[in-house]
């Protein structure tokens, strides 16, 4: 089967594994993230994943606002690692060999972040599951997708979402919103769209590196993407 792309980034929030939950892992979400990711790393794609943290952190911490700003970061890049366990667990369960690295050290559960292991990972056939951001206060987890994107080569970041691409205002409370095919960056800039923070589309941007948007829960739309079908919102230069 021909690929369009053959190394991927897969950027997913914390609340994209909550389900209809308020927070936490909602498991029948998990496992089939698991199995679309899956279904594409069977075609032989290289895959990475950045995870947020989001589903733990501010569902469990009404007080989030009260703590200081550098040790919410921190604790939010704790809550990435529980997520990317999870992952991990719901990945290696369906016999997709998976490793952790984290950009904090904490060498009981996950490897650190070494590019060149994480490069021979890829070239063993391993999912690699990209922890607590980039290991930095006042960086979001979209920043470290990207950052991880550029550093590992990848060809595309693909951000999983409840919706289909990106529109010119919220879908859901207006229903005349238009959806773009493509989009550049310096106009997800200017229209202050919620893609990616600006820091993240700025890196995309510096580096050439293209940004699909789509429905993560529509079933088989990763294979769609990377086989070439076109698919959510492109952004690119």
């Amino acid at each position: 089967m021909d690929l369009k792309y053959k190394r991927i980034l897969l950027k997913l929030s914390g609340e994209a594994l909550m389900g209809d939950h308020e927070f936490g892992v909602d498991f029948d979400t998990l496992n089939f993230i698991a199995s679309e990711v899956k279904e594409v790393h069977d075609l032989g794609v290289n895959i990475g994943i950045v995870v947020g943290g989001g589903n733990i952190f501010r569902g469990v911490s009404s007080a989030a606002g009260n703590i200081d700003r550098v040790t919410a970061d921190y604790m939010g890049m704790l809550a990435t690692v529980m997520n990317a366990l999870a992952l991990q667990d719901a990945l290696e369960k369906i016999g997709c060999e998976t490793r952790v690295q984290s950009s904090i050290e904490m060498r009981q559960i996950a490897e650190p972040f070494i590019r060149r292991r994480a490069m021979r990972h890829f070239e063993k056939g391993r999912v690699v599951i990209f922890a607590a951001g980039t290991g930095n206060p006042y960086f979001t987890t979209d920043s470290a997708a990207t950052l991880r994107s550029s550093e590992m080569n990848m060809d595309v970041v693909l951000k999983g979402t409840k919706v289909d691409g990106v529109y010119d205002s919220d879908p859901v409370n207006n229903p005349d919103a238009v959806k773009y095919e493509t989009i550049d960056y310096l106009s997800v800039l200017n229209e202050r769209l919620k893609v990616m923070d600006s820091t993240a589309i700025s890196m995309c941007m510096d580096n050439k590196m293209p940004i699909i948007v789509f429905d993560l829960y529509g079933k088989g739309n990763m294979k769609k993407i990377v086989t070439g079908d076109k698919l959510g919102t492109i952004v690119e230069g």
